[in-house]
């Protein structure tokens, strides 16, 4: 059976909408270039993917992405109606994703250190089976990654691998 490919970030927002957020990000003083805020849209749009479709195994974990995705989500928030519409319409769980902030040294706090890093882990094998291995352009937006790579040195053909060893309980195309 084929699988169905995951939408895109532009197709989950509209054209619009995506447009918009890339153009407000990228003006901000000090932003990266567009195509790196392109880069984050995307992920954003990945990590809300991925709670939607899994909220049994990912609701209420720590935010596995940099600050500058969670502020991204913030934006998209504040966009009320486009934002239930993508909650609800758009990506597969069809919940509204709701939003809380606490700080990493409070989450770690509350289920201990171990525990912690196993969630942090949890996200690989769901982001392979949905979006394939975390390429460059990902890499700098999710914090699990990235620590896998350079402070562990693993590659990002190392990441896919242990990512596949993981693998999580299917539950159809992505």
């Amino acid at each position: 059976m084929p699988v169905k490919t995951a939408p895109t970030a532009e197709e989950l927002l509209g054209g619009d909408l995506h447009a918009e957020v890339v153009r407000h990000f990228a003006a901000r003083p000090g932003a990266p270039d567009t195509a790196f805020v392109r880069d984050q849209v995307r992920e954003c749009l990945r990590y809300l993917y991925l709670v939607s479709r899994h909220p049994d195994r990912l609701g209420g974990l720590f935010l596995p992405v940099e600050q500058d995705i969670d502020e991204i989500w913030h934006y998209l928030i504040l966009q009320t109606r486009e934002y239930r519409e993508l909650c609800e319409q758009r990506l597969p769980g069809g919940h509204f994703i709701h939003h809380r902030s606490i700080s990493y040294d409070a989450y770690q706090a509350a289920p201990g250190r171990e525990t912690a890093a196993e969630e942090a882990l949890r996200w690989l094998p769901l982001y392979t089976a949905a979006f394939g291995p975390f390429d460059e352009a990902a890499l700098p937006h999710w914090t699990v990654v990235r620590f896998l790579h350079d402070e562990l040195g693993l590659s990002l053909a190392e990441i896919a691998a242990a990512a596949g060893e993981a693998k999580a309980p299917s539950r159809g195309a992505a």
